[in-house]
């Protein structure tokens, strides 16, 4: 056992690391990751250590690294590109969408695209415009690639490395206001959840919290307050966004009867809303109130001053608890 002590971002360089020592075939791509470390100093050391023939400094355009990168995928390497911000991705979004997300399909099985996009997301650290956003829904949407999120940093290692190892292209989310947060865990212990279930991060008996990414430790702080009042919520931790573990959510809402979900994305068309139509479904007979969502409203992100208002908070959550039970 070696246990240690890292921050979400440390776990991921720790795990990136791992990839690198693991297969050969393995690069980082990506506008400052050499060097400078990133943005978020996720990459920091990684060029030092296995040179920049490994660890790639690329041009400012995300469409060109996105595009060379799958090129590398189609020809046996394993590239883990960085998108610097979450609103830096889209003059990549035809490359992913258009060809990466389609060549499994369109060659009928014959050749794949072990290619990894990681993408920092959400707000929560006082950005300017286009450094705060939450576009997963684009790519939840987009059938052929798979999407991640860990909430904490045992999560961020272990996942991280399953995305580099898998053959089909995976778009990592990296939840950024948690870059800072620390936790103590195993890094020699093999992973508790393959890459696409999700977690009961809290168990409980009077309401279900699905959450993933940067809200799940506010989920976690809301469960801890309803409980000081009586209330016993379960919080499961999504961890994938597709393709989802419904399996998961269904027992949770199947035992509690009351299902609230929260993302820092727009309501609207948001990923609760496939989740709510589908516990719908499957939970009918079972739900003892309407399911609920929580999440940011439905405008372009706000100045940084503002951004607490827009960002769910346990207050928010606990609102449609309440409401939920009272149904």
């Amino acid at each position: 056992m070696t246990t240690t002590t890292l921050s979400l971002g440390g776990a991921l360089n720790a795990g990136l690391r791992r990839a690198l020592e693991h297969d050969r075939k393995v690069v980082i791509m990506g506008e400052d990751v050499g060097r400078l470390g990133g943005v978020f100093r996720v990459t920091d050391t990684l060029q030092k250590d296995f040179g920049d023939n490994r660890v790639i400094d690329t041009p400012l355009a995300e469409s060109g690294i996105v595009g060379a990168a799958f090129g590398m995928a189609l020809r046996g390497y394993r590239p883990v590109c960085e998108i610097q911000f979450d609103g830096f991705v889209y003059p990549a979004f035809d490359q992913i969408v258009s060809q990466v997300a389609k060549i499994h399909y369109r060659t009928q099985g014959r050749v794949t695209a072990p290619l990894t996009i990681r993408i920092p997301f959400g707000g929560g650290i006082g950005a300017v415009e286009h450094h705060s956003e939450s576009p997963e829904a684009y790519f939840v949407h987009t059938a052929g690639l798979r999407v991640v999120t860990p909430s904490n940093p045992a999560d961020a290692f272990h996942m991280i490395q399953q995305s580099v190892a898998a053959d089909d292209p995976v778009v990592f989310f990296e939840p950024k206001r948690r870059y800072w947060d620390k936790a103590e865990f195993d890094v020699d212990a093999e992973p508790d959840l393959p890459l696409h279930r999700a977690r009961v991060a809290r168990e409980g008996t009077d309401a279900t919290i699905v959450a993933y990414g940067s809200v799940v430790p506010t989920a976690l702080s809301a469960a801890a307050i309803a409980a000081d009042e009586g209330h016993s919520l379960e919080v499961i931790d999504l961890r994938s966004l597709s393709p989802i573990d419904f399996d998961t959510v269904e027992a949770s809402v199947r035992k509690t009867g009351r299902l609230v979900i929260a993302h820092e994305a727009s309501t609207f068309l948001g990923l609760g809303a496939e989740i709510a139509a589908r516990i719908s479904e499957r939970c009918f007979y079972q739900l003892d109130a309407p399911v609920l969502r929580v999440g940011g409203f439905d405008v372009p992100y706000p100045p940084s001053k503002l951004e607490r208002h827009h960002l769910p908070d346990a207050d928010r959550l606990l609102d449609a608890v309440d409401r939920s039970l009272a149904a």
